[in-house]
């Protein structure tokens, strides 16, 4: 039996699902890949994998698409790892980087600028390396790890869960579990498992990590407080809304 091909996200917020995964059962039936987000919606899309942990800005892009699992990357209210810095107000910004890392992210702040902060700066797509353009009225929007050890090195800065938040009163769904064919029952209920097991484990996953690297960040208040991972029906409410501004 051919094992199911699975791209996951590289980040700290998905190392309990990696943890899972990657050590449970179903190890012996998944190829499983760690990429960026970007890469992982790519891999879906070109059918290199079954299954991925996509930014949830790309699922309409796909032929045929299966949200598969209970759980999510998601946030209630600040997630503190998907941001746009500036060095001056919104009203004041006049050109925004957008991370290459992640198509939600980039599509999120796209809608809070047009329907809630009422702004229309020029979108700039970002290469390697565009952290360093954040001066004068130009923003960047910077997602995943790379936020970290950040706050405080501009004057400005808004996390676009709880932008979202404030604008919708609903949590945010940044990457779900989608697969690109339908999957057999027994399979997808053996993956759900995996990823509850890996989150079930969050506090010695927690100290392995303290353990093995460092973080400039409380990664304990991160994978428990500002990472959400239910995939719950004010998520599937907010998830339907995000996907309508994208017409």
């Amino acid at each position: 039996m051919d094992k199911v091909k699975i791209s996951a996200v590289s980040y700290l917020n998905s190392k309990p699902f990696i943890y899972g995964l990657e050590n449970s059962d179903i190890r012996s039936k998944i190829d499983l890949q760690l990429d960026i987000p970007s890469v992982c919606a790519q891999k879906l899309l070109d059918e290199k994998v079954d299954i991925g942990l996509i930014p949830v800005a790309v699922i309409p892009k796909l032929h045929e698409h299966y949200i598969i699992s209970d759980y999510c990357i998601g946030a209630e209210g600040k997630v503190a790892s998907v941001m746009l810095y500036s060095d001056v107000p919104l009203n004041k910004i006049e050109n925004v980087f957008l991370d290459y890392h992640s198509r939600t992210s980039v599509t999120l702040v796209q809608v809070l600028a047009k329907n809630f902060w009422k702004i229309a700066p020029t979108w700039i797509n970002a290469e390697v390396g565009f952290e360093n353009n954040v001066s004068g009225n130009s923003a960047a929007v910077i997602i995943g790890d790379r936020t970290f050890g950040l706050e405080g090195k501009y004057k400005y800065s808004y996390d676009l869960s709880e932008e979202w938040q404030k604008f919708t009163g609903l949590p945010f769904v940044f990457a779900c579990w989608v697969a690109n064919k339908e999957l057999s029952a027994d399979f997808i209920n053996s993956f759900n498992e995996a990823l509850r097991w890996g989150i079930s484990k969050m506090p010695k996953l927690i100290t392995e990590i303290e353990n093995s690297a460092t973080y400039p960040t409380n990664i304990d208040f991160y994978l428990n407080h500002n990472i959400s991972y239910d995939f719950n029906d004010r998520k599937k409410k907010a998830l339907e809304l995000f996907l309508s501004y994208l017409g």
